[in-house]
């Protein structure tokens, strides 16, 4: 159907889709097994908050392209070296380690680490299938960068695979990153609306008989 086409016929759905999901999730976070609560020690909501909050910064280069985000223009399959994928080729995958653990840690129960497992590993195949792309895309100017970057943040730096230019910091002023660090802190202050909200959502509960009973009851 075409690169343009085919983003409006994923996109939209996805969107729509993300008010039940994150409704879903907030009713049922808490549902399981409990393994642990330590979301009430001070301390530990501030280290998850600030964790979060670099997540994001992750977790959104794609918002660098706002005109293919939005199929306005044709998304390409985009090679880069510099900025963000100089500490970790897939940003993304890395960003989605960083909530998963943040919000695993102030919920500690069976559903969350179901989810966060599977958020995660969704990511991960992302991270081969990825490469997959850019490989069949760009073939042996990917190989190079390949060998230059590492999906371990700082894992290629470290090795002297890569190398920082002294201006490095240049490459990280981008006025995207002030757009994603107003959102992340606007996500937080709209935690309780979104509490709230899920809480007026009709909830069935755990309905007994299914393959995840062992787990969630």
């Amino acid at each position: 159907v075409g690169a343009r086409a085919w983003r409006v016929v994923f996109a939209f759905p996805s969107l729509c889709l993300a008010y039940s999901w994150i409704t879903y999730f907030i009713a049922h976070v808490h549902d399981g097994i409990q393994f642990y609560d330590i979301s009430t020690i001070p301390w530990v909501h501030t280290v998850a908050w600030f964790v979060n909050f670099i997540s994001f910064l992750f977790l959104y280069p794609s918002v660098f392209n706002l005109k293919e985000v939005a199929a306005v223009e044709k998304p390409q399959v985009h090679l880069w070296e510099t900025g963000i994928i100089r500490i970790t080729r897939h940003p993304q995958f890395v960003g989605q380690v960083l909530w998963s653990l943040a919000h695993l840690a102030m919920v500690g129960t069976s559903f969350d680490l179901l989810t966060q497992t599977l958020l995660v590993g969704h990511h991960a195949f992302a991270c081969w299938n990825g490469d997959r792309r850019l490989l069949a895309e760009h073939g042996d100017n990917f190989r190079r960068i390949e060998e230059r970057t590492s999906i371990v943040p700082f894992r290629a730096i470290l090795e002297g695979r890569q190398k920082l230019p002294p201006d490095y910091y240049k490459e990280l002023l981008r006025a995207p990153y002030a757009l994603i660090a107003v959102g992340s802190i606007g996500a937080y202050l709209a935690h309780p609306y979104m509490q709230a909200g899920a809480a007026l959502a009709k909830n069935t509960g755990l309905v007994d008989g299914g393959v995840f009973d062992g787990l969630l009851g």
